[in-house]
């Protein structure tokens, strides 16, 4: 089953949304059009401590990037400009579809999670990690993926 998700707050009760799944992030903003907005994430909304920040950006439009999965590495990504596509799916075969197109609202993605993501309109992509660089912690293979046990 896919699910397709356009940027919003995810607000289904927390019974029904595992530590382990991934899920939209409402940060908010602050002001207005005639000068600006800004968005926060801190506090309890960052899941996890951050260890490395990084940005995809100047991508032609339409590339699909992404193709793996991480061991233990979580991430909370933004399309801080533009439109993402995001496909995730997990060990059992579930697909989730995200579509970033609001600088204030991230998208959490669990570790063990497959992604492939499709820059649109322009997009830049900042992702704050729980880890820094470790090639080690890197899936890149779709079956070793479907096979991984943790």
């Amino acid at each position: 089953m896919i699910q397709m998700l356009k940027s919003r707050p995810f607000t289904a009760p927390p019974e029904t949304t595992p530590q382990n799944s991934p899920r939209l992030v409402s940060v908010g903003k602050i002001g207005d059009a005639t000068q600006g907005y800004i968005s926060v994430i801190e506090g309890e909304k960052l899941m996890f401590d951050i260890q490395r920040v990084y940005w995809i950006y100047l991508s032609p439009e339409d590339i699909t990037r992404g193709h793996h999965a991480h061991k233990e590495l979580e991430q909370i990504i933004f399309a801080v400009h533009g439109e993402i596509e995001i496909e995730l799916e997990n060990h059992h075969g579930d697909k989730h579809r995200f579509l970033l197109d609001d600088p204030s609202v991230g998208l959490f993605i669990p570790k063990q999670t497959w992604r492939r993501l499709v820059m649109l309109s322009d997009a830049v992509l900042v992702c704050m990690a729980s880890m820094e660089y470790d090639e080690s912690d890197y899936i890149r293979d779709y079956n070793t993926f479907k096979n991984f046990q943790a």
